[in-house]
């Protein structure tokens, strides 16, 4: 089986890491999707946002947190900032990662980050991208995370 990547993030192996701290890990997207794209990471190994729950909405929220500074720092306007999960299968790396946007995308680049609006009981509608608000509402509300409203 191959090695987790985002398990051993460090600048000797290739990241170009812009935070640390205890918990987590920030670094440069090397595709970049928009202007700024950092993907933030815990350093425990959580497999996906799909294996979120109820106790883990702290967890995202201090990814949150992290990431409003990051994009701070950057000069980011509120407005102009994109904070989410893709839904696996549709991630690319097995390790729950946030993306930390900046707009504006890049050409053709926005569709793989699509946010799907929530309706009734549910934060979002059918999608593989879930913004970082959406999923704590939703792992408050004791939902699981998956590609479904349901």
């Amino acid at each position: 089986m191959k090695p987790c990547p985002f398990c051993d993030v460090s600048a000797n192996n290739g990241f170009n890491i812009i935070y640390e701290d205890e918990l987590f890990v920030a670094f440069l997207d090397r595709k970049p999707a928009a202007e700024h794209h950092i993907q933030l990471v815990p350093k425990q190994h959580i497999a996906s946002v799909k294996s979120l729950r109820r106790q883990d909405v702290e967890l995202v929220r201090s990814m949150k947190t992290i990431g409003d500074k990051i994009l701070d720092g950057l000069g980011v306007l509120p407005s102009l900032r994109i904070m989410g999960f893709h839904i696996s299968p549709f991630n690319s790396v097995n390790h729950l990662h946030l993306h930390l946007h900046g707009l504006p995308y890049k050409p053709l680049r926005q569709t793989k980050y699509r946010i799907s609006s929530g309706f009734g009981p549910f934060q979002k509608g059918f999608g593989w991208f879930i913004e970082a608000e959406q999923a704590v509402r939703s792992l408050e509300n004791g939902r699981h995370i998956s590609v479904f409203p349901f």
